[in-house]
């Protein structure tokens, strides 16, 4: 059975048509009033971007949800959970501040910023799923409190997920440091040939798991966490991940965590995503980069599978750019995120989150 999934796309020539109006009318189309009750503490989920990254949602577009969440009669708190990486959200002082920063402050956005997991990531959870990897998951404490959720994704790609939407905003997103090494779990090799010494992997790891010896990256597999960052700023793809066993594993984890992330709360979670400055990395990295395909618009659904999935059909309906890190795959129809970091597999998610039965693949796609 399909799944509706309401759509705006970015064109606007008046007051009423504005990206603003949109995610109004996306709220209230997708009958989101519906999946809040008076006095509900209410999670508007989303990514504060991290410092230096200058792609993620918009506070002035978060404002418009947190105002008819109010209307509701509830209580709207935006919220995230601290890092596994060094950065500046690895802890709720910094994790705030870079939020404040970036604009989500209340002032502008209209509610309080609660950091889900506590000041260091203690606050947890565990939460009971029946998964093939996992029979507990450790979600955010605030998560699991909150009476409902709305969760505010900025759909981009992702360099071992394939793309970041829904499904992996709940599960990284959701989940402690406890909880994102529980996911991970897989541990990245050095190629000595493409080493060129630079010492950024030795920078970027949080648990000086890796050495420079003569002028080499070495990795201490025994302190490693997999939270691939060394991956993520080395110049030479130097470092890599066993495609074929770590990451689909990997993927069903990110998933299962998922599944729990919203366990409890049925007919209490709606899902909004920004289909926007679609840049080839996480919003977790200190940069953005440019985006591989047009801006498309705007989706609104109660079913996070078939949200993610009308997002990934409409990305790769795009003709994607040729002056960004998108190196194949530019026609339309074509698979864009493996496109972009190869052999990637990102509808796994998809299918993995339908057999878990979070949702359905099958969507309808519906213009307001």
């Amino acid at each position: 059975m399909s799944s509706p999934v309401y759509f705006a796309s970015m064109r606007a020539r008046d007051e009423n048509t504005s990206t603003v109006a949109k995610v109004k009318k996306l709220f209230q189309s997708a009958g989101f009033s519906s999946l809040i009750t008076k006095r509900d503490r209410t999670a508007i989920k989303l990514h504060f971007g991290e410092r230096g990254n200058d792609s993620y949602i918009s506070p002035v577009f978060v404002r418009q949800v947190v105002d008819m969440v109010k209307e509701c009669g509830a209580l709207p708190f935006l919220t995230d959970t601290n890092t596994l990486y060094l950065g500046s959200r690895s802890n709720a002082v910094d994790h705030i501040t870079t939020a404040v920063l970036h604009g989500f402050d209340y002032s502008v956005a209209g509610a309080p910023v609660i950091i889900a997991d506590g000041l260091c990531g203690s606050n947890i959870a565990r939460v009971s799923i029946k998964g093939k990897h996992f029979k507990r998951v450790a979600i955010a404490g605030d998560i699991v409190a909150a009476d409902s959720m709305i969760v505010m994704t900025h759909f981009k790609g992702h360099m071992v997920s394939g793309f970041g939407g829904a499904i992996k905003n709940l599960a990284m997103g959701c989940a402690p440091p406890r909880g994102k090494m529980e996911q991970h779990q897989a541990h990245p090799f050095m190629i000595p040939d493409r080493c060129i010494g630079c010492g950024k992997c030795v920078a970027a790891c949080p648990k000086e798991a890796v050495r420079l010896i003569k002028k080499r990256s070495v990795l201490d597999k025994n302190r490693c966490i997999g939270c691939f960052e060394c991956m993520t700023v080395c110049p030479e793809h130097a470092i890599d991940i066993d495609w074929v066993t770590e990451v689909p594993q990997f993927i069903e984890r990110l998933v299962e965590y998922a599944y729990g992330a919203v366990k409890g709360k049925d007919g209490r979670v709606g899902y909004i995503s920004f289909l926007t400055r679609i840049t080839p990395d996480c919003d977790c990295v200190p940069w953005s980069d440019a985006a591989i395909v047009p801006d498309i618009g705007i989706l609104a659904s109660k079913d996070p599978v078939a949200i993610d999935a009308a997002s990934f059909d409409l990305v790769n309906d795009q003709t994607g750019f040729s002056d960004s890190l998108l190196n194949k795959h530019h026609k339309k129809g074509q698979d864009k995120f493996s496109g972009t970091w190869d052999e990637t597999d990102g509808y796994r998610q998809i299918r993995y989150a339908e057999e878990l039965g979070m949702g359905s693949s099958q969507y309808e796609l519906i213009r307001i």
